[in-house]
């Protein structure tokens, strides 16, 4: 037995143990797929973190988990009587193979990878459901990587700008009617007019080859940075945030800034 199909074994044995009847976990008991969706959102970005931050450790940890999860679900839906882990597994290596006739079949071969993307998605489109041409697009994504995706996938026959500076020239639009709400106070239309802002934002990421979702955590990351140096100079100090006016701390952002956080 490999060590994989070793370790599968465990995990098993695991949750035949937590779940069961009389011995069981009474949390882990009353867990189905719906309740634990949130948990394996919040371990997959643990896990995109840890491979951010580099620290291999962490990524073994994460990934442990985010495994331990995906296999929790696929327990309480064979329960269910659905499907099990194999089966979705199976399914999963079909597909690869399918979207791969490149390296599986006849197809000839790909030496770009832009092509294999390309293929992949005219392979995707064709075994997609009956249904509108977005409904492919998860809803549940992250708003900027939904942002993303769609305007990606509409792009794909030719609803799209042609080049970056035709998305700024929507950006600067979509700012005057933001200030044209803010001026008539109008809640609903300022949060329309906010939400179309970032959505262009998006689109004009997306035209440069750029990740939103990645690019703001980037931004996140360095605020957060700076703003712990801030704090750190001002205990050192023996004064609190609370205590530090507007000034010293915008003059401790700028010395934070020019250190190269």
């Amino acid at each position: 037995m490999s060590q994989a199909a070793s370790s599968m074994t465990r995990i098993s044995e695991v949750l035949d143990r937590l779940l069961d009847p009389e011995k069981g976990c009474p949390w882990d008991k009353e867990q189905t797929p719906g309740t634990l969706k949130k948990y394996l959102l919040e371990e997959i970005y643990e896990f995109m973190a840890a491979i951010e931050e580099g620290e291999i450790s962490a990524i073994k940890d994460e990934m442990g988990d985010c495994f331990f999860l995906l296999i929790f679900i696929s327990r309480l839906f064979e329960t269910t009587g659905h499907f099990n882990l194999e089966e979705a597994l199976n399914a999963a290596a079909d597909k690869i193979i399918r979207r791969h006739p490149h390296v599986f079949g006849e197809a000839k071969a790909l030496n770009q990878a832009q092509e294999v993307k390309e293929q992949w998605h005219e392979l995707k489109q064709k075994e997609d459901r009956a249904g509108p041409y977005l409904s492919s697009v998860p809803r549940n994504l992250p708003a900027l990587m939904l942002a993303h995706r769609l305007t990606e996938r509409a792009g794909r026959v030719s609803f799209d700008w042609n080049e970056p500076f035709q998305v700024l020239d929507t950006l600067e639009e979509e700012v005057r009617e933001f200030k044209e709400a803010l001026k008539q106070k109008d809640q609903t239309r300022i949060s329309s007019e906010l939400g179309d802002i970032l959505f262009t934002v998006t689109n004009l990421a997306r035209h440069l080859e750029i990740n939103a979702e990645e690019a703001l955590q980037t931004t996140n990351k360095r605020f957060r940075d700076r703003f712990n140096y801030i704090e750190e100079k001002l205990t050192a100090q023996g004064v609190t945030l609370a205590e530090a006016t507007l000034a010293e701390m915008d003059e401790l952002w700028a010395e934070a800034k020019a250190s190269g956080l």
